[in-house]
């Protein structure tokens, strides 16, 4: 025999029908345009990022590219991204401190929207997260005790004197170190390297020239930035520039940043007011004809065949100073 239904029972049921039918619809919303629910659900970072007026970006303090001052995050990539990201609607800028090695896997776990660390556009990066077009290019340098007293002038010569290299862990020059078979004490910060050789736990810290300088000048340690050079592994230059990393799947996000920034790098004056007064000059400005597709792709030594000669790579830079006058166009990758 069947269970008697009540009036109650045949009311709740009607309810529950209505219910499922209005959840269904909202479910259905957009449906019919090819989707347009489900990508508002999934969500374009770009749109989501427009109509909050916010990014957040990761960095790891390392001046003068990104970096707190006073409780504030400042630095040239940091201007850089204010003014692009400005330009794209998105006034606020919030910024979230990790170490080097964990800004990919931060990005990728949505702990931030970008990465502002003037991070150098490596292959095995490229396969993580999508860069932007370079922002501008490297040189490297060594900072050692006032003096240099193992007459350090580029990573053959810091391999030759068989010494104790400080670098900042998952930065270029680690593995610089590692392919010259040259004594690594791996550092989270570019102070904690700085710590080392001051301990004299390390005899050298190798970076970019631009950082080296810019914590040189913050420092009453006795020591000294040695001029900047292109690192030269296995006899080829090691071309490098830095960009502003993003999620693979954030390619509108990536391509709208670019269209700003390719005015900004194709003007001198421009490109100088932003970045200047951190140091940075025309020699770090991106040479026509460096792309981020030819980065990842990791062929250097065709790169310095089709560039060299305009970024005369086979010279030393300047004197390493502040300014980075007399540095070459060239540069190798650090962060």
């Amino acid at each position: 025999m069947l269970p008697r239904t009540t009036p109650r029972r045949r009311t709740l049921a009607a309810l529950a029908v209505l219910l499922l039918a209005v959840l269904a619809g909202c479910t259905r919303t957009g449906g019919a345009s090819g989707g347009e629910g489900t990508a508002q659900a999934s969500g374009s970072t770009l749109q989501r990022l427009q109509d909050a007026g916010s990014i957040t970006v990761g960095f790891a303090g390392e001046a003068p590219y990104s970096y707190e001052e006073d409780g504030e995050l400042t630095g040239a990539i940091v201007d850089l991204h204010r003014k692009i990201f400005g330009e794209l609607g998105i006034d606020d800028l919030d910024g979230v401190s990790t170490e080097f090695q964990s800004l990919i896997p931060g990005l990728n776990a949505h702990r931030f929207d970008a990465v502002s660390a003037g991070m150098s556009i490596l292959p095995e990066r490229c396969e993580q997260a999508i860069f932007s077009e370079p922002e501008f290019m490297y040189t490297t340098a060594f900072l050692v005790p006032q003096g240099n007293p193992d007459h350090l002038t580029d990573m053959q010569s810091a391999a030759d004197a068989g010494i104790t290299l400080a670098t900042v862990s998952g930065a270029i020059e680690t593995s610089y170190a590692e392919q010259l078979g040259i004594e690594n004490l791996e550092v989270a910060t570019p102070q904690d390297g700085l710590d080392a050789v001051v301990a004299g736990r390390a005899d050298a810290l190798a970076l970019t020239g631009v950082s080296l300088n810019s914590l040189a000048k913050a420092t009453d340690a006795s020591v000294e930035v040695t001029p900047s050079f292109v690192a030269v592994i296995d006899g080829v230059p090691q071309i490098g520039a830095g960009g502003t990393v993003f999620r693979s799947e954030d390619t509108d996000l990536r391509d709208a940043y670019d269209e700003k920034l390719a005015a900004i790098v194709g003007d001198e004056q421009r490109y100088l007011e932003i970045m200047g007064p951190y140091g940075f000059t025309e020699a770090e400005r991106p040479v026509e004809g460096l792309t981020t597709e030819a980065l990842c792709s990791g062929d250097l030594e065709q790169l310095a065949t089709e560039l060299g000669p305009e970024l005369d790579v086979g010279q030393s830079a300047g004197a390493g100073s502040p300014s980075g006058a007399g540095s070459p166009s060239g540069a190798s990758p650090s962060p």
